[in-house]
């Protein structure tokens, strides 16, 4: 394998995960706000425990299912974080608006992959952030998917997504130790993103980290 993709684990619970993680060879680590479902979810107060534990160089992203640039910029100075993982679509518009007041803060787009529909989506979108992220939700569902579904979706589409644009691309959705290998193959994505994959009864395994570390290597 000719590169190694940057490796963000997503859903941590704690600063003991956190440390976890890191020490496990981890690039960025993900913190979930409030959900409309899904799983990892943790109280704003905890998110900003955990951040300020963490060492320079490594990632934290704020996940908010926030559609507003009011609300965004609300929860992100709640908890800090050196990433904003927005995981719901919103208005072009509200992009600038969160750029005028967090200059200093990245910005990733989740877009769900539920079909051809979201290469135009990530095109459209590419310019107004800095990353996108591909997962396996679903924003259509009367209650919303937005992460953490443990499901992979058609790696093909990721793809010609990460072909079609000139900006970093994660790869979520699904990935575990037994199909890192395969997926980094197939999509060839600038950085991987898991939860449950790496996890057993909602708590991070050391065994299955060390596992996915080794299979990312081979």
């Amino acid at each position: 394998m000719g590169y190694l993709p940057k490796v963000k684990i997503c859903c941590i619970s704690s600063v003991a995960e956190a440390k976890l993680a890191i020490n496990a060879g981890v690039d960025a680590i993900g913190l979930v706000g409030p959900m409309p479902s899904g799983p990892g979810i943790i109280d704003d107060r905890l998110i900003a425990e955990i951040v300020q534990e963490i060492p320079p160089g490594i990632e934290t992203f704020l996940l908010t299912s926030e559609t507003s640039a009011e609300n965004i910029i609300a929860h992100y100075r709640k908890v800090n974080t050196s990433v904003i993982q927005l995981v719901d679509r919103i208005e072009l518009s509200e992009y600038k608006r969160i750029r005028d007041h967090l200059n200093q803060v990245q910005l990733v787009q989740v877009i769900h992959v539920t079909g051809s529909e979201a290469i135009r989506e990530a095109q459209k979108i590419s310019s107004y952030v800095d990353t996108i992220l591909l997962d396996s939700g679903n924003p259509g569902l009367a209650v919303k998917e937005l992460g953490g579904t443990g499901r992979t979706h058609n790696w093909k589409i990721s793809r010609q997504i990460i072909d079609s644009l000139d900006i970093p691309v994660y790869l979520a959705g699904g990935l575990k130790p037994e199909n890192i290998q395969e997926a980094i193959r197939a999509v060839k994505p600038f950085g991987v993103d898991l939860c449950s994959g790496v996890r057993t009864n909602d708590r991070l395994d050391s065994k299955k980290l060390l596992k996915f570390f080794s299979n990312l290597k081979q």
